[in-house]
């Protein structure tokens, strides 16, 4: 077990309160046992930074410490890394220097004899004195502790390690454990330091956050609905639901709130005398930022949006449900470029686009003829997983001329024949189209990664509105599985964030292969029957195995896996069958229904046929 998030940020509020001379040299000085009443050599600076280092070194990859004791600005709540031989240096031997024996420039170091009262008159002075608990909690914030553990345990265990004696306690310090959340002390796992550091203010050398995801989504008063939101999974989303409630402007929003740039068009406040406001975090490799909030300007009719507030550090690809697709490259955002956004046609991925994009015509014979197959072997790895299950693997063949077309043409070997992927069906044009664009983003990542120096992202988001388009039922059934198994084709350590909307039970149901309830998510969009409102809900993903009972599930509500008319037909003959009296033209003419709709070896013939015959129809 581990102290929890709350009572760590609880800890560092209260130390707002504690002088550094405590926090930092007094704690120093205990735990390495310096004597009193007598000096030694000593070196305070090189112990004071070495516990620094311990303590207040909660984000590796910067130069400064967090200070969470008491300082007359916020940037002071950062402290360089000379702070042990520079500031604090100054208070060990000016504000504090009665407390020591200590020569000047040596290293000869002591407690007074009356180091306890010296240090109560420069930081107590009648005040309370210092719950321990507090201390405590700042300095074990990463230790693992036993289940049976308490706060007092822990005060008891601080007063141990940096043996803290009873007349200490009784002028410096309270063992008081009172003040904290009404919370639980402790959680399962540690409170990683980047997340801790994610909920303070950020150190003068702080850089953006790398390979980031999106985390949350909230929209107040945006669209369909006065209030949506959604906490989305590191690995997995999808977003199902009836037409119309807004499952792709909620994808539209997910682009914006990830990269500041909107896909389609710009949305709009459900109702204009509202204030309207799309909230966000991106979850980075190293860190969780804060909630960002961005309101709609009524006046200028524009999202207040500034240069600091954060867009994804990280590679996006979005096939968008009409056709077009776009791309977010982060290593492409520098110097001229910085404002780099890629939006392509369908016509412009396969034909290109001057300056953007060469397009998957030139392509993909550029990468089949060049001497190394790359990355021509990663397309045809990526064309083999997504391959529709009944046609075999999709393997390229030799590129073709065809009439009044002056390119070479790639095509596609299928079991009747070479065909150009021009003349493919609506179905296969779309997935060669995703894998082409998947592995071009990749490609041009890593090309313009190169040119800059910096290794290329081992995290991109993948977001595909209604997954399911053009693909046969059968090939519904394997392709978001198989969508999951491209990461490892294009790098064993790449991790994707998949986004996806759908309206297929098929889909839902190849998911259950897949599913893990620790890094992926459901959600259902519905029409609220109070508010006429869309609303979004997290749902449990459950197992339903055949497509029917998905079909009939809270996610697609049908009360029969059936056509319009034979559920129709079924809840009269119900009714019929519940009724007390019965004539027999009414059950004459639900019969002539069932007929109409009913295959002959429909599970509910048996039901109706007898009480048909009972009242006088003639089966």
């Amino acid at each position: 077990m581990y102290l929890s998030l709350s009572y760590i940020l609880a800890a560092i509020k209260k130390l707002n309160n504690v002088h550094p001379f405590i926090g930092i040299t007094f704690l120093s000085c205990k735990r390495n046992q310096l004597p009193v009443g007598k000096a030694i050599e000593y070196p305070m600076d090189q112990n004071n930074k070495s516990f620094m280092d311990e303590v207040q070194k909660i984000i590796p990859n910067s130069a400064w410490y967090y200070q969470p004791y008491k300082s007359n600005a916020s940037i002071k709540k950062w402290v360089k890394e000379d702070y042990a031989s520079s500031g604090l240096q100054s208070i060990n031997t000016r504000s504090f220097q009665k407390c020591f024996i200590h020569e000047n420039n040596s290293k000869i170091w002591g407690w007074d004899e009356n180091y306890i009262y010296e240090i109560s008159t420069k930081i107590i002075k009648g005040k309370k004195r210092i719950p321990l608990i507090d201390l405590a909690i700042w300095c074990f914030k990463f230790e693992e502790w036993d289940n049976s553990f308490t706060l007092d345990d822990i005060v008891q265990k601080f007063i141990s390690v940096f043996q803290i004696t009873e007349q200490e306690i009784e002028s410096l310090f309270t063992t008081n454990i009172s003040g904290y959340p009404n919370c639980s002390v402790f959680q399962d796992d540690v409170v990683e330091a980047s997340l801790l550091a994610s909920n303070l203010v950020e150190p003068p050398d702080a850089k953006p956050d790398e390979e980031g995801t999106l985390s949350f989504l909230a929209l107040d008063n945006v669209g369909p609905s006065d209030h949506m939101e959604m906490n989305l999974a590191s690995r997995l989303n999808i977003i199902t639901g009836d037409n119309g409630l807004g499952k792709t402007f909620l994808m539209d929003c997910s682009w914006w709130a990830l990269t500041g740039t909107w896909a389609s068009n710009e949305a709009r406040p459900k109702y204009s005398g509202k204030n309207s406001n799309i909230r966000f975090s991106i979850a980075g490799k190293m860190q969780h930022t804060k909630e960002v909030s961005i309101s709609y300007d009524i006046q200028n009719l524009i999202w207040k949006r500034n240069e600091k507030q954060p867009t994804i550090p990280g590679l996006i690809v979005y096939a968008c449900v009409d056709g077009s697709y776009a791309v977010w490259d982060p290593s492409k955002h520098y110097g001229v470029n910085k404002n780099y956004i890629s939006v392509f046609s369908g016509s412009e991925v396969w034909n290109g686009l001057d300056g953007n994009i060469e397009g998957l015509i030139r392509d993909w014979v550029k990468w089949q003829n060049s001497p190394k197959k790359y990355p021509f072997n990663i397309l045809t790895n990526v064309l083999s997983v997504l391959s529709p299950p009944d046609m075999g693997k999709l393997i390229p063949g030799e590129p073709i001329r065809i009439p009044e077309d002056t390119r070479e043409i790639p095509t596609i070997i299928h079991p009747y024949g070479i065909v150009p992927i021009t003349n493919s069906s609506a179905g296969i044009r779309r997935i060669v189209t995703l894998a082409y664009l998947i592995v071009w983003a990749w490609h041009e990542h890593k090309i313009s990664s190169q040119f800059r120096n910096i290794k290329p992202d081992s995290r991109i988001v993948i977001m595909i509105d209604e997954i399911e388009a053009h693909l046969h039922p059968k090939w519904q059934r394997t392709i978001l599985p198989a969508l999951m198994e491209v990461q490892k084709v294009l790098s064993e350590e790449l991790e994707i964030q998949f986004i996806l909307s759908t309206h297929s039970p098929l889909v839902l149901a190849s998911a259950e292969s897949v599913f893990s309830q620790e890094i992926d998510k459901l959600f259902n969009m519905k029409l609220s029957s109070s508010s006429q409102n869309a609303i979004l809900e997290e749902v449990d993903f459950i197992k339903y195995g055949q497509i029917n009972a998905w079909l009939t599930s809270p996610i697609f509500n049908l009360r029969q896996a059936r056509s319009e008319e034979a559920e129709m037909a079924i809840e009269e003959a119900k009714a019929l069958q519940l009724t007390e009296n019965v004539d027999y033209k009414s059950v004459f003419c639900t019969h002539k229904k069932l007929l109409n709709c009913l295959a002959e070896n429909d599970i509910f013939w048996p039901r109706w046929i007898y009480f048909a015959e009972q009242h006088g129809v003639e089966i």
